[in-house]
């Protein structure tokens, strides 16, 4: 009976023994997956033709699909898959800091809009402390990293202090072009998710992740690039390519 209970427990996706807040099986509409030949990435859908995440992702070969639950599942139907016909790197970023960490990516078409497949609104401010977010990626099969992530799951975690944040990752410069989001102090947790999970709270897009010491679907904290600080780079960069 021990050894059936711990082949239970070892089957368990990831995430799921250590966060009793999240859900699964639900992909927020503005959610992106982004397949590549290295690791794949998170990203979100800012407008028809164009794609938001983390500029520290690396992405040869990109495929970007939309509409995703379980990227490994082939016959999954609704998903729309795309090509890409450039990338923008924030002009300031560095692969030495998690300063500016954002990575426009202009499709090859427009996206038709659809139930599972739909644009996520930018900030106006910034949200505000204790402000609640849904933050949303791919977590791994613990038996198996090897493969596709396997578990889309969502997590309601909170915005933190500067303060807190900075006690949490004290070798980090926390600036006001980043947020903080999680449980203070972080349980800390290894796991394996897919980079670049996005915060959307109250129905906007107000964080990126750009870094983390443990597991944000654990509720870890988190640093996040604070979009509207960055709002007018992606609308100009948008309107002039």
């Amino acid at each position: 009976m021990k050894f059936l209970l711990l082949w239970a427990l070892l089957n368990l996706p990831v995430t799921i023994a250590f966060n009793p807040d999240y859900t699964a099986d639900f992909t927020p509409p503005y959610l992106v997956y982004l397949k590549s030949e290295y690791l794949p990435c998170t990203g979100v859908l800012v407008h028809p033709l164009w794609v938001l995440t983390s500029a520290h992702c690396n992405l040869p070969k990109l495929q970007v699909m939309l509409g995703v639950t379980i990227p490994a599942d082939r016959q999954e139907k609704d998903v729309q898959v795309v090509g890409y016909e450039k990338m923008i790197h924030h002009p300031y970023f560095s692969i030495s800091s998690i300063e500016h960490d954002l990575l426009l990516i202009k499709l090859k078409k427009f996206i038709e809009p659809s139930n599972y497949v739909k644009i996520v609104n930018l900030p106006s401010k910034t949200a505000p402390v204790d402000t609640t977010c849904t933050v949303s990626t791919w977590a791994y099969n613990i038996c198996d990293s090897s493969k596709e992530p396997d578990s889309l799951q969502n997590v309601n975690i909170s915005v933190i202090t500067k303060a807190e944040c900075r006690s949490t990752y004290k070798a980090y410069r926390i600036t006001e072009g980043m947020l903080c989001i999680g449980i203070v102090p972080g349980r800390r947790q290894p796991c394996k998710e897919v980079s670049a999970a996005p915060a959307v709270c109250n129905g906007v897009l107000q964080g990126i992740l750009s870094y983390a010491d443990g597991c944000v679907l654990r509720a870890d904290v988190g640093i996040y690039t604070n979009i509207f600080n960055y709002v007018t780079w992606i609308k100009n960069t948008i309107r002039n390519n």
